[in-house]
């Protein structure tokens, strides 16, 4: 089984399709939106958790980048820049998901990219504006 949170970015071309009903009918997966920006006739990103069989998920993919769906996993949109944090720990208590964790021995804040739902609470909420997202 697999589950992965990843980023779908398709053109104007296909923001009316069914695409995420093909995934669940046709490729067994189930899904979660995180997030999703879309805008008619212009273009789509939708933030999703996927999950499934490995051979359905990998089908699942096939189908997505052959009908031009860009994919991405989420890891790489949602970025800490370290050489701003402060480890202040402001994001700390704002995370729903825990993906900011202060770490009580040394005092610095970890970021779990893994456990992020891009939900960009944390943005607002860094003073240093640490946390970025960039979709």
């Amino acid at each position: 089984m697999i589950s992965e949170r990843i980023v779908l970015r398709f053109p104007h071309r296909l923001v009316e399709q069914p695409i995420v009903y093909n995934l669940v009918r046709e490729h067994n997966l189930e899904f979660n939106i995180l997030k999703a920006y879309v805008t008619p006739r212009e273009e789509g990103l939708l933030v999703l958790e996927l999950k499934g069989q490995d051979d359905d998920y990998n089908k699942g993919m096939n189908y997505l980048t052959r009908i031009g769906v860009a994919v991405q996993p989420l890891s790489q949109d949602v970025i800490r820049n370290d050489a701003r944090c402060t480890h202040c720990g402001a994001c700390v208590t704002i995370c729903p998901t825990g993906a900011l964790v202060l770490d009580s021995i040394t005092r610095k804040v970890h970021f779990y990219d893994n456990k992020c739902i891009a939900c960009e609470l944390c943005v607002p909420a860094c003073p240093p504006r640490a946390m970025e997202v960039h979709f």
